[in-house]
């Protein structure tokens, strides 16, 4: 179902559950992987992929349609995400000095990873970069989300975006430079 198909359905009497599980069955893998990029951890992932989709499904019958469905999604889901990133990273700094070194950490030991050498260096860069540069760099480049998404998702000007992404790329590229 498209997007339009999905809020009509659930604008119809009695439908809201059904519409949901079609918004559900639409969004949940890409926002899981959007998340997961994020947070790093599985569980984690799924503990705030639940949430996510909580405060969808309650914000729902006021979504005014300003945006479109999914740039509303990913908004939501992204600040859930540095939600519960920043709540981590306080409880963290009260416990170590290295917040960065904890989600590698939890990269290494997570099951579900099975990516190579390559794509573990890749994750281990991208826990260094500062959180814009790093959020904006995993929407483009894993995400292949179009600037102007983007910049609706983080309500913030393409240039900065453009600008964030670059200095991204370029720390990215400097870091597999030196191996």
């Amino acid at each position: 179902m498209t997007d339009q198909e999905i809020l009509a359905l659930y604008k119809q009497s009695g439908q809201e559950e059904k519409a949901f599980r079609f918004l559900l069955k639409a969004y949940q893998e890409r926002l899981y992987w959007h998340v997961r990029r994020m947070i790093v951890n599985h569980d984690d992932t799924d503990d705030v992929l639940q949430n996510i989709f909580i405060k969808i499904w309650k914000a729902l019958p006021g979504f005014r349609a300003d945006s479109g469905l999914f740039t509303w999604l990913y908004r939501i889901a992204t600040n859930e995400a540095l939600s519960f990133l920043k709540q981590r990273s306080l409880r963290l700094s009260r416990h170590i000095d290295d917040p960065e070194m904890i989600a590698l950490g939890n990269l290494e030991a997570d099951p579900n990873f099975d990516g190579d050498a390559v794509e573990k260096k890749l994750y281990q860069v991208l826990e260094t970069l500062p959180s814009k540069q790093k959020l904006v760099f995993q929407m483009k480049y894993f995400d292949d989300m179009k600037y102007q998404e983007i910049s609706e998702i983080l309500d913030t000007s393409v240039g900065a975006l453009k600008a964030s992404y670059h200095h991204a790329v370029k720390k990215v590229e400097k870091a597999f430079e030196e191996d």
